[in-house]
């Protein structure tokens, strides 16, 4: 197998794929603070931390921000009071969703253009690459 192909494969549709037009426009870091607590539920901003590649007072300084906004929200930790859960509120939840479901409009468009036989191939490779994405969350 080619993995340097396969890295650029890779690299260049993830370039593609999240320049897809989308309803709202939000920089990377925001857009990344958003998903990852739509995916993992809420968080702590130090669990939060590893996820993001920012330092932690940008991410405080970000969270702040998204919390004046009114896309996420704190509440205490139940199992430690002087922590707080960070979490999406439903205006966040909407963005994430109508972000989701534009790209998936978006990327159907393309597909469409597929043949039948590159199709079933796509098709077969998700399960893969979902089990490189679990692989790369469990390595250290």
């Amino acid at each position: 197998m080619d993995v340097d192909r396969l890295t650029t494969v890779i690299e260049d549709f993830n370039t593609i794929f999240i320049r897809l037009p989308s309803v709202r426009r939000f920089n990377f870091s925001t857009l990344s603070v958003l998903h990852t607590l739509n995916r993992k539920g809420p968080l702590r901003l130090t669990e939060l931390l590893p996820t993001e590649q920012l330092k932690q007072p940008a991410l405080t300084s970000l969270v702040a921000k998204l919390e004046q906004d009114g896309l996420l929200e704190r509440r205490p930790d139940p199992s430690d009071g002087r922590a707080s859960l960070i979490s999406l509120t439903s205006a966040g939840q909407e963005i994430v969703h109508s972000r989701h479901a534009h790209r998936v409009a978006k990327l159907t468009a393309l597909v469409d253009q597929l043949t039948p036989e590159e199709r079933a191939l796509l098709a077969g490779s998700v399960d893969v690459l979902h089990r490189l994405t679990e692989l790369a969350e469990d390595s250290p």
